[in-house]
C-alpha cells in the first residue's frame, strides 16, 4: 500500500532510521525535530502520515503521542516511540509501560543497534512498521465498508432517495445551521392523492413506479440546495434551506402543478395522471431543535390540504 511516514526527532535519529525505513516499499518519508511543531502540522494537513517514528528521548514525545490519539482526526496515526538511547536509571519495560500508556501503538527498544547495523534490529524495526501498514490498512477498509452501509442506511432502495433515518439526522443539522446564520428553513410534506386506489386498481408494481417517478420528478425540479427525503409509504418531505414561508408555498404550489401536469408512463400501455397534496412550515423561534413542531406544522398543514380537496398546498404564508 501507498503510505506515508513521519520521522520526528533529531538529525542523528533521522540518519539513524532513514536506512531501514528506506528499505520497505512505497513509504513517502517526511522528517521533523520538534515534537511541539508536529500537532498544529498534523491538524492543518489534509492528508496525515499513516506511521509516526518518534524519538523517545525527545522532549513531549509522549505528549504527542497523547495529544493524537486525544484527536479523533489523528486517532488512526499509527505511533511507534523508539528509544536509541540507553537509559540506565530506567528499565526497559518502565520505558515501554510509559509509552503505551501515554498511547503509543507500539515501544521500540534499540539503543546503538541499528548504528551497528545489527540485522536483528533493522528486521525487528521494519517488522514494526509493517505491523502499523497492515493496520492502517485494516482502518481504511473498515471505514470504507462503514461508509457504503451507511450510505446503504440512509438510502430508499425504492426512490434512491434519503430515507426517513437521513430525515431525522439532518432536519436537527439544518435547524442548528438555520438559527447560527440567522437565516430562514422551511419543510414542504407531500404524499399522493388516492395513492391506495392506484394500488389497488393496478398493483403494487405499478405503485412502486408511480413513487419511483414521483421521486426523480421532485429531485429534476428543485434546487440545488434543497434535500428531499422519502418519509414512508408515499409520503416525502423536503428540506428547503434559507426558504421563508412565502417562498416555501410558492415551490410546493409549483411541484404539484408539475407532478399533475404530465402523466406519469409507468408502463408502454398505461399512463397515469398522479397529484400530490403538500402542506408547508417554517421554523419559529420557539421551535425544538430536533425539529418535531415544526415538522407537525407541516403535517397538520397537508392534512388540511387533503381535506380541503387534494391537489393542492396549505401553509402559513407569515410563519
Amino acid at each position: 500500500m501507498d503510505a506515508s511516514i513521519l520521522l520526528i526527532g533529531n538529525e542523528q535519529f533521522h540518519n539513524l532510521l532513514l536506512a531501514s525505513v528506506r528499505k520497505i516499499q512505497n513509504l513517502v518519508i517526511q522528517t521533523m525535530t520538534e515534537p511541539l511543531e508536529a500537532m498544529p502540522l498534523l491538524l492543518a494537513q489534509q492528508q496525515q502520515p499513516e506511521l509516526l517514528l518518534i524519538q523517545a528521548t525527545q522532549a513531549e514525545s509522549l505528549k504527542l503521542c497523547q495529544q493524537i490519539k486525544a484527536e479523533s482526526r489523528l486517532a488512526r496515526i499509527y505511533c511507534i516511540v523508539i528509544e536509541d538511547q540507553d537509559q540506565s536509571s530506567r528499565p526497559e519495560l518502565e520505558l515501554r509501560a510509559a509509552a503505551l500508556e501515554a498511547g503509543a501503538d507500539a515501544y521500540l527498544y534499540l539503543p546503538h543497534s541499528l548504528e551497528a547495523g545489527i540485522y536483528d534490529s533493522q528486521r525487528l524495526l521494519q517488522a514494526q512498521i509493517r505491523v502499523g501498514l497492515r493496520q492502517v490498512q485494516t482502518y481504511r477498509e473498515l471505514m470504507q465498508t462503514n461508509d457504503m452501509l451507511s450510505a446503504i442506511a440512509l438510502s430508499d432502495p425504492l426512490t434512491s432517495l434519503n430515507n426517513r433515518r437521513a430525515f431525522e439526522w439532518e432536519l436537527p443539522r439544518q435547524i442548528q445551521n438555520a438559527r447560527s446564520r440567522s437565516v430562514p428553513v422551511s419543510l414542504i410534506m407531500l404524499d399522493v392523492d388516492f395513492f391506495k386506489v392506484i394500488n389497488d386498481t393496478h398493483g403494487h408494481l405499478t405503485g412502486d413506479q408511480v413513487l419511483k417517478f414521483l421521486a426523480a420528478r421532485l429531485r429534476h425540479n428543485l434546487r440545488i440546495y434543497d434535500t428531499p427525503f422519502r418519509y414512508g409509504g408515499e409520503e416525502f418531505v423536503i428540506i428547503l434551506s434559507n426558504t421563508d414561508a412565502q417562498e416555501a408555498l410558492q415551490i410546493a404550489a409549483r411541484l404539484c402543478q408539475i407532478v399533475s401536469e404530465q402523466p406519469f408512463a409507468v408502463e408502454e400501455t398505461l399512463d397515469l395522471t398522479i397529484t400530490i397534496s403538500a402542506g408547508t412550515a417554517t421554523l419559529q423561534p420557539g421551535d425544538d431543535a430536533q425539529g418535531f413542531e415544526l415538522l407537525h406544522r407541516a403535517d397538520q398543514y397537508l392534512l388540511q390540504a387533503k381535506g380541503q380537496g387534494r391537489n393542492r398546498v396549505v401553509g402559513h404564508k407569515s410563519e
